[in-house]
């Protein structure tokens, strides 16, 4: 800032230096309703009073406008001259309380208290925060010319690149599709031939599961044909009770014989309407727990025995005993092999086939469908990330970032104001969280609202909303006042309400142009 504008800001504060007399109480600006030796119309034009009773410790006027310089009125207002600093109003309760409120000490003209008349000391002070004041103005405001500078030029060179990728996505598209049409083109044949391969694989596995189960047939047929005569009789396959059909523990001649079809005894050729019944329940003898004979029973060997003898002078016998042990826990093995149903051990044959690898012709049609899947991929993925860079680049040139793009340049940039507990992060035009310094997780604070400041300074304030819930409370929020610095950080960061957050960001962006600092301060002062 010059000095040709700082003159304006510093005659405030040195203005009111100059004494004008009038009643005790009585703002410079309303002097004129004041005339000595004239009767005192209220500024309410309620009544009309003589002048002697302005300032009688009596309250007149309705709107207090009689006693501007005694607490006589409970709605009266004491006007601080503080010469040599800003001039204000105070509550007339306050005055002759005891306590200095104007720095001139006016207030207390009759209470007895000792007040110091501060005025040109907070005056001095006033001026050197002016100046401070315009300094970082003027060296924000130089950066915010800068910023505005890069922001269009950066704009306007991301809506020229969504014009490009705009043309790029078109092209892109008619690849994406003629890409489809040569993948379904070569897919067709692929599937036909890879299904004929499934198919022919299907029928061999069928034709040895057929062939399997006729074996198991022509060995069931033979062991249920105890006479040997070539016939499977109601008799004979009465013998296995586990075929009861009512599993009422009673299989009975007419139940054996339904299984036969109604005949008394079945040949091979009539047996196989009767296997497709039976099948799933009969157990061969062979299969049957094997019971070792209470002769053969080995007595149990004595703990003493062990004793006599060392672990390397151990007698050929009971070597040989050990062999046997190890050769029928072998036979036990193969009997549990033999012994699995044959439905069981016939899916475990089928769990342990592979399909055969495709024939030559079949292989070549699926490497050139992958072919065509892989290249579609390929341009498909390239599509949508071109397309999610068009809608990222659209967002961020739709956004509101300021009259002059001076905010632009704080889209993608993050913020952080680390404390004693908490780390809190900004993120301009996208959120607000806080984590806790020595670990544990994130917890949102708001995402990106909108602009919330005041009519006619609505960029001063973001509004970041629908952050994570708080226990039996709201969803977090908070509100970013910003402030005009020279640099762009985070100040400080409160919770004046549960769930709701407070935080200070200076930026440039919001720096005004120094010509007007002086109207800002006006206002302020």
């Amino acid at each position: 800032m010059t000095t040709m504008h700082l003159v304006p800001l510093l005659l405030l504060v040195t203005v009111s230096a100059v004494e004008v007399q009038r009643p005790r109480g009585v703002p410079l600006t309303k002097k004129h309703f004041y005339a000595e030796g004239t009767p005192f119309t209220c500024l309410d034009g309620s009544r009309t009073i003589p002048f002697d009773k302005v300032n009688d410790d009596y309250c007149d006027c309705q709107d207090a406008s009689d006693e501007p310089g005694t607490p006589a009125c409970p709605n009266g207002r004491f006007h601080c001259n503080n010469a040599g600093y800003r001039s204000f109003f105070i509550p007339s309760s306050r005055i002759n309380d005891g306590i200095c409120d104007c720095c001139d000490a006016t207030d207390e003209y009759n209470s007895g208290a000792t007040c110091q008349n501060t005025c040109k000391e907070l005056g001095r002070q006033e001026r050197e925060s002016l100046y401070q004041l315009a300094e970082i103005t003027r060296e924000g405001f130089m950066i915010k010319q800068q910023l505005i500078k890069e922001a269009k030029k950066g704009l306007e060179a991301k809506k020229s690149k969504v014009s490009e990728l705009g043309a790029d996505k078109k092209l892109l598209e008619e690849k994406v599709e003629a890409l489809r049409t040569v993948k379904e083109t070569a897919e067709e044949p692929e599937k036909v031939a890879k299904e004929r391969h499934l198919k022919a694989w299907e029928d061999q596995k069928a034709a040895v599961r057929t062939e399997k189960d006729n074996a198991r047939m022509a060995e069931v047929f033979l062991e249920l044909d105890d006479d040997g005569d070539g016939f499977v009789s109601v008799t004979e396959l009465q013998s296995h009770t586990e075929l009861d059909t009512d599993s009422d523990g009673s299989f009975t001649e007419t139940e054996a014989q339904a299984i036969l079809g109604g005949l008394d005894e079945a040949d091979p050729a009539a047996f196989q309407a009767a296997w497709k019944d039976i099948k799933d329940k009969f157990i061969s003898e062979a299969q049957a727990p094997l019971e070792t004979p209470h002769s053969e029973a080995r007595e149990p060997v004595s703990d003493n025995d062990s004793e006599h003898y060392s672990e390397v002078e151990i007698p050929e016998e009971e070597e040989e005993d050990d062999d046997l042990e190890e050769e029928e826990e072998d036979d036990d093995h193969d009997e549990a092999d033999f012994n699995t149903p044959p439905a069981v051990q016939e899916k475990v044959d089928e769990d342990e086939g592979t399909m055969p690898p495709y024939d030559e012709e079949t292989q070549t049609l699926i490497d050139a469908a992958q072919k065509a899947r892989e290249e579609f991929d390929t341009a498909e993925r390239a599509l949508r990330e071109l397309d999610d860079q068009m809608k990222n680049l659209e967002k961020e040139t739709s956004s509101d970032f300021g009259p002059n793009a001076e905010f632009a340049y704080l889209y993608n940039q993050c913020y952080e104001l680390p404390t004693s507990e908490y780390v809190y992060r900004l993120c301009p035009f996208s959120r607000v969280s806080q984590k806790p310094k020595y670990g544990g997780s994130e917890t949102s604070l708001g995402t990106w609202g909108q602009w919330d400041g005041p009519e006619g300074n609505i960029y001063s304030v973001m509004k970041y909303d629908h952050g994570m819930g708080c226990w039996q409370g709201p969803n977090r929020s908070t509100m970013v006042k910003l402030k005009c610095g020279k640099e762009t950080v985070v100040t400080s960061t409160s919770e004046p309400s549960r769930c709701e957050y407070l935080m200070e960001f200076t930026t440039p962006a919001l720096c005004q142009d120094p010509k007007t600092l002086d109207h800002m301060l006006h206002t302020e002062l």
